[in-house]
């Protein structure tokens, strides 16, 4: 996991393409939504911000 970070850190700094930071931090995010959605534990603190 962390040499995909690492190899995608150095991608977008040699390749000058640093607006992609903000389009993956998004997936992330979406993609820790949809993991925690899966949990109907932990769906009642989701509710606020859904």
């Amino acid at each position: 996991m962390w040499q995909l970070l690492r190899e995608l850190m150095t991608f977008l700094r040699q390749e000058k393409k640093w607006w992609l930071v903000p389009l993956v931090i998004v997936l992330v995010l979406l993609a820790l939504l949809v993991l925690f959605s899966a949990n109907p534990a932990l769906a009642p603190f989701m509710y606020p911000f859904i």
